[in-house]
C-alpha cells in the first residue's frame, strides 16, 4: 500500500509540474468521454420517451395493419401498402370476437390546410368515436366528435396541439372554419399534446369523422364494395386476453378475406408488448451506434495520450537515468509512467462525465430532445477512459523502463 501511495505521489508531482502537458494529454479524453455521455444519453432518453408514451396506451391494445403487396418483378412492398382492411372488417371484429372491448378503425390522407393567411400540409385522420378512448386522447378545449355528427358526416374537425398553434397561434380555434383540401370544416375541439409516438402523433394531425373523410376524399373500395381503412386498433377486454384475441381476429379476417389455408395473411396484428420489444431492440442498437461514433473521438484522444507520454519520456530521460542509478527497477519505472497515463485519463474521464452530464441537462431543458444519463453510461465512459490510459500508456511506459541508465544520464 505504501508503494502505491508513493507511486501516486510521484505521479502527482509530475502532473503538477507539467500542467500544460497534462492538460493537452487529457483534452482528447475529456472531449471523447463527454461525446459518449451526450450521444448515449440522447439515445436512451429518446428510447425512454417512446416507450413511456407507448405504455401509456395500455397493454391490452392490438394494432391491425394491412399486409404488403407484390410490386413488379416479384418485389414485396412495405407492410401497410395493401388495401386489405375494411370498415366492415372492424364491424365484424366488434360483433363476433368476444375478447374484444373496443374497435377503432381509421383512415388517413395528407391534405393542404388553410386558415386565414396560414397555410400548412397536415395529416388528416378519419376516425370513429372509439378513437379517443383507445388512444386515451384528452381535450384542451372544445369537444370530441359526437355520435350524431359522425352519423351525418358533418364537416367538423378536432385539431392536434401543434396544428392549432400553427394555424391560430394563441387565438381561440374552437368555432373557427378552416379549409381542408377542397372542403371547409368547423373546428369543434383541440387536443392536449401527446408528444411523438411510434404509431404517429396526433399533435400534428387533424381528426375528422371517418364518414366525412370517406365522402369527401376519394377512398378505395374492395372488389366486394367494402370501404378500405388504413388501420384498426382493438382494445381487448383484459391483458390476459391478448393472445386469445389475436387468434380469434386472425381466424375471422382470414375467413372474411377468403384466404386459402396455404396463403399468407394479408394483414398483420401486433400487440403493445411486441411493439415495445421491437422498439427496445431498435433503440438499443441506435444507442450503441451513437456510442460507437462518439468512441472514435476517445480513440483519437488515446493516440494523443501516447504521443504526449512519448514526449514526456524524452523530456525526462535524465530523471529516469538518475532513478535507475539509485536502484529503481524496470518495473518501477514502467509502473510510474503507466500509473501516470491511467491517472491522467481517469481524471479526463471524470471531467468529461461532468461536462457531458451538464451538456445533456442543457440539451434536455433548452430543446425538445429528451436525454437520460444513467449509471451504466457513466461507468462505461469512465471504464473506457481508464482502458485508454492502460492501452495507450503501455508502450511509452515500456519504452521508459528499457532505457539504458548510462545513456540516460548522459542526455541533456
Amino acid at each position: 500500500m505504501k508503494r502505491l501511495f508513493d507511486s501516486l505521489a510521484t505521479v502527482w508531482v509530475g502532473v503538477a509540474t507539467h500542467k500544460l502537458r497534462s492538460f493537452l494529454t487529457i483534452l482528447g479524453v475529456v472531449i471523447g468521454v463527454a461525446a459518449v455521455i451526450i450521444l448515449m444519453s440522447i439515445g436512451k432518453g429518446t428510447s425512454a420517451t417512446i416507450l413511456s408514451r407507448l405504455e401509456s396506451l395500455g397493454s391490452n391494445l392490438l394494432f391491425i395493419q394491412p399486409g404488403a403487396t407484390m410490386a413488379g418483378g416479384g418485389v414485396r412492398t412495405a407492410v401497410g401498402s395493401a388495401t386489405s382492411l375494411t370498415l366492415e372488417d372492424a364491424a365484424a371484429i366488434a360483433e363476433q370476437v368476444s375478447s374484444v372491448d373496443t374497435v377503432a378503425p381509421s383512415s388517413s390522407a395528407f391534405l393542404q390546410v388553410i386558415a386565414g393567411a396560414q397555410n400548412t400540409r397536415s395529416r388528416i385522420i378519419g376516425v370513429t368515436l372509439e378513437y379517443q378512448q383507445v388512444y386515451n386522447l384528452q381535450l384542451a378545449e372544445g369537444s370530441f366528435i359526437l355520435q350524431d355528427q359522425y352519423n351525418s358526416a358533418m364537416r367538423i374537425a378536432v385539431l392536434g396541439s401543434n396544428v392549432k398553434t400553427t394555424l391560430f397561434g394563441e387565438d381561440d380555434a374552437v368555432g373557427q372554419s378552416i379549409r381542408v383540401g377542397n372542403m371547409v370544416v368547423r373546428v369543434v375541439g383541440v387536443l392536449q399534446s401527446k408528444g411523438q409516438a411510434m404509431m404517429g402523433s396526433t399533435d400534428d394531425a387533424i381528426l375528422i369523422p371517418l364518414t366525412t373523410l370517406q365522402q369527401t376524399v376519394a377512398q378505395s373500395r374492395t372488389s366486394r364494395g367494402e370501404r378500405v381503412v388504413s388501420s384498426i386498433v382493438v382494445a381487448t377486454s383484459g391483458e390476459n386476453q391478448t393472445e386469445y384475441a389475436i387468434d380469434e381476429i386472425t381466424s375471422l379476417l382470414r375467413y372474411r378475406h377468403q384466404l386459402a389455408s396455404s396463403a399468407e395473411n394479408d394483414f398483420s396484428i401486433m400487440s403493445v408488448e411486441e411493439l415495445t420489444s421491437t422498439i427496445k431492440e431498435a433503440t438499443s442498437s441506435m444507442t450503441m451506434l451513437l456510442g460507437a461514433i462518439a468512441a472514435i473521438s476517445l480513440l483519437v484522444g488515446g493516440i494523443g495520450v501516447m504521443n504526449i507520454m512519448l514526449v514526456s519520456v524524452l523530456e525526462r530521460t535524465r530523471e529516469i537515468g538518475i532513478r535507475k542509478a539509485m536502484g529503481a527497477r524496470e518495473r518501477d519505472i514502467w509502473s510510474q509512467f503507466l500509473t501516470e497515463a491511467v491517472f491522467l485519463t481517469f481524471a479526463g474521464g471524470i471531467i468529461g462525465v461532468t461536462l457531458g452530464w451538464g451538456a445533456s441537462y442543457l440539451i434536455s431543458h433548452l430543446s425538445s430532445i429528451t436525454t437520460l444519463v444513467s449509471a451504466d453510461i457513466v461507468l462505461l465512459a469512465v471504464s473506457v477512459s481508464i482502458g485508454v490510459g492502460l492501452f495507450f500508456g503501455f508502450y511509452p511506459a515500456w519504452n521508459a523502463s528499457r532505457l539504458d541508465p548510462i545513456q540516460a544520464l548522459r542526455s541533456e
